[in-house]
């Protein structure tokens, strides 16, 4: 175990991809950058339940929506994936709190979660090492320009968010906080 996690804070993920329109994404439950509420925490307090979101003011060209979460201040050189759903219609304008279920049943008829770095395909909360950082938690919905991303449910999440970026017309991004 390393004595200390001091290290410096990872860039803000998305400022690093090219540039795209942004859009709007609010969520009753989390706050942007404020605390996410411990019953979206992968910790003994928390529910692992994936934030409700939803989305307006996209491109009207919108073919699917992509959807994840991202911690860029895990410790290690990647980040860590914490959900991926993919084949999100252009109709589909918001997910229920908990629809990141792994058992795919919170997501509508042809969307599907990607195995995130935790090997659970479906939502997995936060939960930083305790003592670490504070650690940013990115949620996004990446409006596309195709429904058909050569992307299976075997697709790794780094993978998936480097094909996203030659498909992604659009970008709405929600940040919430945790530490422990």
């Amino acid at each position: 175990m390393p004595t200390s996690l001091t290290r410096p804070v990872a860039p803000e993920p998305y400022a690093l991809l090219p540039p795209v329109p942004a859009f709007t994404l609010t969520s009753t439950d989390w706050v942007h950058g404020a605390r996410i509420p411990d019953v979206h925490t992968n910790t003994p307090s928390g529910s692992n339940a994936s934030p409700q979101l939803a989305w307006s003011g996209f491109p009207e060209q919108t073919a699917a929506f992509a959807v994840n979460v991202f911690d860029p201040d895990a410790p290690g050189v990647a980040g860590w994936w914490h959900w991926t759903a993919l084949g999100l219609g252009p109709d589909v304008t918001s997910l229920d709190t908990d629809a990141g279920r792994p058992d795919g049943s919170g997501l509508p008829s042809g969307a599907y979660h990607l195995r995130g770095d935790d090997g659970v395909a479906g939502y997995v909360g936060a939960a930083p090492p305790p003592g670490d950082q504070v650690h940013r938690y990115y949620a996004v919905v990446h409006a596309l320009d195709t429904v058909d991303l050569g992307l299976t449910p075997d697709t790794p999440p780094g993978a998936a968010s480097c094909a996203l970026v030659f498909h992604t017309l659009a970008r709405a991004v929600l940040m919430g906080t945790y530490q422990r």
